[in-house]
Parts: C-alpha cells; sequence; structure tokens
C-alpha cells in the first residue's frame, strides 16, 4: 500500500481488512486519562506498559477484560492521547482492526512491520465469528510464528469476558466432546499468551460520585442543586453503576445546563 503525505503524518488509523489499507483518522475521541477512575491499577499498569513500549524497551501484548462500561477501550485511547502527549511525533500510532476482521491480523503486521514506526493494534470486543480462522490468526499472531511478533508492534484487545472464545462453543464442547476439558484448555492457553491480563470491575458508589464531579470540574458545568441524589437515580434507573453510566449522566446534565460536553 502506497501511504501519501497525509496518511504518513496520521497518528491513528483503522485497518479496512477488504481493502487491505489503513484509513487515517483525523481525530480520536478520547478523555484525558486522569478523568478515568476506579481503575488506577489497570490504567497504570497499562500505561508503564505503553510507556517500555514507546521507548524501544521490552513490553506484553494486553487483554483488558471486564465488567461493560468501565472503560476498557476509552483507557486505550486516553493513553494513546497520553503518548502523543510526552513523545511527540515519535510516539505509537493507534491502529484499530475490527473483530470482524481478526482473520486478517497476520496481514496487517505483516504491513506494518517495515513501518518507521512504533504501532499499538487494537481490537474491541474481541469474539470469535470464525473460530476456525479467527482464533487460529489471533494465535499465530500472540505467538510470533517463525517471525516473530514485529518489534514495532504491539496488540491490545478488550473483552467482557477474560475467556475469548464463545460460550456456545465451549458448552458444545461440554456436552458432546470426547474431551470435556479440551476447550477450556485451548481457550485459557490463548489468553495466557498476553502477557498482561488487566480485569476492569464494576465500580462502588463513591467511584461513580468521583467520575462525575471530574467530569463537571473540567467542563466547568455549574448545577445550582446537589446533583448527587439524581446521579444516583439515574445508576438505578439503569442497574448499574460504571464509567459509562457517569458519562452519559454528566452528558444529560449538562444538556438541562445548556452546556455540551465531549472530547
Amino acid at each position: 500500500m502506497q501511504n501519501t503525505g497525509r496518511d504518513q503524518k496520521a497518528d491513528a488509523f483503522i485497518y479496512d481488512a477488504e481493502s487491505r489499507n489503513l484509513r487515517p483518522v483525523n481525530r480520536v475521541a478520547a478523555p484525558d486519562l486522569d478523568l478515568l477512575k476506579g481503575i488506577d491499577r489497570a490504567k497504570n499498569t497499562l500505561l508503564e506498559n505503553t510507556r517500555r513500549f514507546a521507548n524501544g524497551f521490552s513490553a506484553n501484548n494486553a487483554l483488558l477484560w471486564g465488567a461493560r462500561g468501565m472503560g476498557k477501550s476509552t483507557v486505550i485511547k486516553a493513553i494513546h492521547r497520553t503518548m502523543k502527549s510526552e513523545f511527540g511525533e515519535k510516539a505509537p500510532a493507534l491502529v484499530e482492526i475490527h473483530r470482524e476482521d481478526i482473520s486478517a491480523l497476520p496481514s496487517l503486521l505483516g504491513k506494518l512491520r517495515d513501518g518507521k514506526k512504533n504501532f499499538i493494534v487494537y481490537c474491541d470486543d474481541l469474539s470469535f465469528n470464525r473460530p476456525d480462522r479467527d482464533f487460529k490468526a489471533l494465535k499465530s499472531v500472540l505467538e510470533g510464528g517463525l517471525e516473530g511478533r514485529p518489534e514495532n508492534v504491539i496488540f491490545y484487545a478488550t473483552s467482557n469476558r477474560r475467556h475469548l472464545l464463545p460460550r456456545q462453543m465451549m458448552d458444545q464442547e461440554s456436552a458432546t466432546g470426547i474431551h470435556p476439558n479440551e476447550a477450556m484448555d485451548e481457550t485459557i492457553a490463548l489468553s495466557d499468551r498476553f502477557g498482561l491480563w488487566l480485569g476492569f470491575h464494576p465500580c462502588d458508589q463513591e467511584e461513580y460520585l468521583d467520575m462525575i464531579s471530574g467530569y463537571i470540574e473540567i467542563f466547568k458545568l455549574n448545577p445550582k442543586d446537589d446533583w448527587c441524589p439524581a446521579a444516583l437515580e439515574w445508576a438505578k434507573t439503569r442497574g448499574n453503576r460504571s464509567g459509562r453510566t457517569a458519562w452519559q449522566f454528566v452528558n444529560n446534565l449538562a444538556g438541562e445546563l445548556g452546556a455540551k460536553v465531549g472530547f
């Protein structure tokens, strides 16, 4: 693929598996890393791992798994933003590959191998629609194959489950397989190939309110009344407390105040 000058200057891309092209993204919507509350351990671990990679040191592929709405994909984009601030033009570029295209991952890495930049390849909500192809493609990438993982590429993935095969596949194997534990063993073996497992767990009430407080402060919102009861009621009606729920409440609050928020 021949890149235009504009493409060369881009720092984020989406991989089009059909055309095998990298489509530049002009702007990545990501908050400041400090705004992400309740996930400090995972956030700091991934940040340090990414800094090592950006500095040319050894770093691990990472699987971010756990509760929905707790910032798994957002933290990757926020760390990319931090890398741009810290490293400037030498910061790793972010490349998103859709989960439907995971079988094309080896060809993507082949294209990036000869690049002059470092790349964070990222797949959101990783799952396997075609396990016979997708599973093998990811396994070969994580293991490195004969050529090994490109030194200028690291792979980050998010999932709601720590173990990555579709649950119905594991259930079927358990019910009819000659060796019931083989499917689970293979799944665990795949997850084990990620050097980092970072768990994201539901936040408590204090963390939820702290998230909202941070957004209110950074966007300079000025609610006249105490917003906490409304925020708790908002979470109750949605059945969970999470970073996503907190952000949705702030959007609603900003609208009520005649303001607009965004990144």
